[in-house]
């Protein structure tokens, strides 16, 4: 079985055929699905799905880019939200100075909010984070020395040096589609080095379709790509690899009861 780390079943190119993208993950042999969010007005939709589908789990949280319509976002509004028995984890939240969409300073605050609900919950912080590796790991490391909290980098593109900084905090990394693209040679190499205990894998559908998909709307059945790839270059059976990241989500995300 493999499971599906970080999807967005409610984006255009996914929800119009929701149940058909579902069935055809089911058939690649896909577990389970972590439906991503990243804006609290999406909270209800991805909730509402993981209601509806035994094998779908819901995050809560908000996106960097998001970071400016959300600047009054309380935590007690974050944690109340976490307390619903489908809500497995906290985000996408983080930083992203690539396309800064929203100013710096609110993206910080609301990035260290969503931690300080991440330690309280023990739930797993999903961090997005682009062209801010130093920031990231800043905060990260100021607030793992305020108390543990669970964290995967999801779509992992940064440095080998930032994923190894990360990895030494207790972090986990996964890997999207990017892996498989030819001109990611740098990381295919971190790929063949993250600890196995501390690997997923994911689509980030309906963005980012691996090979040979290249160029359609990618769905979370294109996991079974991914991961074929990746144990292509761990030097492991593909059965192995589905094993063992699919015990790792089951580990960090323990409230899915998997």
């Amino acid at each position: 079985m493999l499971i599906d780390s970080h999807c967005h079943l409610e984006y255009k190119g996914l929800v119009e055929d929701q149940v058909g993208v579902l069935a055809r993950a089911r058939d690649a042999g896909v577990g389970a699905f972590l439906n991503i969010s990243t804006r609290q007005s999406e909270w209800d939709q991805v909730v509402g799905t993981a209601e509806r589908e035994a094998d779908v789990f819901a995050s809560v949280g908000i996106h960097p880019h998001e970071a400016d319509a959300h600047h009054d976002l309380g935590r007690a509004v974050l944690l109340a939200a976490t307390e619903h028995p489908r809500v497995i984890a906290i985000g996408e939240t983080g930083l992203d100075y690539y396309y800064d969409k929203s100013d710096r300073g609110v993206q910080k605050s609301l990035f260290r909010m969503h931690i300080d609900v991440a330690r309280e919950t023990q739930l797993p912080l999903i961090i997005h984070t682009r062209d801010a590796e130093d920031d990231t790991f800043a905060i990260l490391a100021d607030e793992m020395k305020q108390g543990h909290f669970p964290a995967l980098i999801h779509c992992f593109t940064a440095s080998a040096e930032f994923g190894a900084k990360v990895l030494e905090l207790g972090l986990t990394i996964s890997l999207s589609g990017i892996v498989t693209f030819k001109n990611a040679k740098t990381l295919q190499e971190v790929a063949k080095t993250v600890p196995e205990d501390r690997l997923l894998v994911e689509t980030d559908s309906p963005f980012l379709a691996p090979v040979p998909h290249r160029g359609r709307v990618c769905e979370p059945s294109y996991v079974a790509d991914t991961a074929a790839f990746i144990a292509g270059l761990r030097g492991v059976e593909p059965a192995q690899l589905a094993a063992q990241t699919t015990a790792n989500f089951a580990r960090l995300f323990s409230k899915a009861g998997l």
